[in-house]
């Protein structure tokens, strides 16, 4: 369905976006910095896999 609405962005790419996103607000969540940086290191490494199939297509 997102595809018929924004055809200009591939599903991998809009992803990789979201991931980056929740990687920013993770940062400024309402946890101890262990926590914080744990989620945000995770949702960098799922933009970057996104981000490297998108190039490797």
């Amino acid at each position: 369905m997102a595809s018929r609405l924004f055809p200009t962005l591939s599903p991998s790419k809009s992803r990789a976006a979201a991931h980056r996103a929740m990687a920013k607000a993770a940062l400024f969540s309402d946890s101890s910095a262990a926590v914080r940086l744990k989620r945000y290191n995770s949702h960098m490494q799922k933009a970057r896999h996104l981000e490297a199939q998108e190039v490797a297509q």
